[in-house]
């Protein structure tokens, strides 16, 4: 089975391979057992299964005993198939520029009100969070924040008169780290929402928490990263005057936030403020997986489809809008259109 999966090339043959659902069923029972089923309630190994429902019952006496691949996974209570999930897992990781809701709906005849959902699902399964920090052993750390929002030159009049300063006035504040690696290790990022207009403590509370102290840190000229010196070997350049001086430089963290703005402006056109630390997550998760093949990465994101679950009253929560709306409308950042 793994061996079949991995040796998947084009969205087409996936397609074919996952059209037989006890096949898919396989896949995704291996991959969340692979040493044989166990009971999400109570962890026994001690359960029955019935091939014509594709369903598990545990021996045990507790309530729920009955439970499927889905249970426990960000899958659960969908009545979409398995066929169709990994269709969703295989379009979201490998579009080098994510897909829309728009464009999954059509392609795998669902409504588009139910492919965002899907879609989301899909981002918070392959959402990766560590706890090891960047720069152990003297690696070298970039450092960088981007400014993501609509642009003032697409602004109604009356909004644009009211902004001051610079670019970043009224734009959500991303902070992003990388850590080079040579050979063949890539390099590896990672990113963290800050609120609007933030403090220049801030960001460095964001250094602190994810990069190793005494690892070269490089940095652009913000007067936010001057007091790093005492914590780390800080390197700086002037961006006025050049963007580049030896190994000191940002630019392979401008290479990313160039590909998640191409994902924001090419794709999704218009992302709730809400719902961008997901965006973030899924263009990282295809950055930091970007040299292996499509089949590889496939599998490393369904790998993480279990223990995790997002309900759709969690998602809308924070919105008071409706869904679908992060695949339309003129800014990059904003309100629903």
């Amino acid at each position: 089975m793994e061996t079949e999966v991995a040796n998947l090339k084009t969205l087409v043959d996936a397609v074919r391979y996952f059209s037989d659902l006890d096949r898919a069923h396989v896949f995704f029972a291996n991959s969340r057992w692979p040493d044989g089923p166990v009971c999400p309630r109570c962890g026994s190994k001690e359960v029955s299964y019935s091939p014509r429902y594709r369903r598990y019952q545990c021996k045990h006496g507790h309530d729920a005993r009955q439970f499927t691949v889905k249970t426990g996974s960000v899958m659960e209570d969908s009545p979409l198939g398995l066929d169709k999930w990994a269709v969703a897992f295989w379009l979201e990781v490998n579009a080098k520029n994510s897909i829309s809701s728009y464009e999954v709906h059509r392609a795998i005849g669902i409504t588009q009100k139910t492919a965002w959902f899907m879609l989301h699902r899909v981002r918070f399964a392959i959402k990766q969070k560590s706890l090891e920090k960047l720069g152990r052993n003297g690696g070298i750390v970039e450092a960088d924040e981007s400014y993501i929002g609509g642009r003032a030159v697409n602004m109604h009049k009356e909004k644009r008169a009211k902004l001051t300063g610079t670019g970043g006035f009224d734009k959500t504040v991303v902070m992003g780290l990388l850590e080079r690696h040579s050979g063949k290790r890539h390099s590896t990022v990672r990113t963290e929402v800050l609120e609007k207009q933030p403090k220049q403590a801030d960001i460095r509370t964001v250094i602190h928490k994810h990069v190793e102290p005494g690892a070269h840190l490089m940095t652009d000229e913000h007067p936010a990263y001057k007091p790093l010196y005492t914590d780390y070997e800080h390197q700086f350049v002037d961006h006025a005057n050049k963007y580049a001086e030896g190994i000191v430089h940002t630019n392979g963290l401008e290479n990313f936030w160039a590909l998640f703005k191409r994902c924001i402006k090419g794709t999704h056109v218009s992302i709730e403020p809400a719902h961008l630390e997901a965006y973030l997550d899924s263009e990282a998760f295809r950055f930091n997986n970007r040299k292996v093949k499509d089949a590889d990465r496939f599998r490393l994101a369904t790998s993480g489809y279990h223990g995790k679950r997002l309900t759709y009253k969690a998602l809308i929560g924070a919105l008071g809008a409706a869904p679908g709306s992060d695949d339309k409308g003129a800014g990059s950042v904003g309100p629903p259109n």
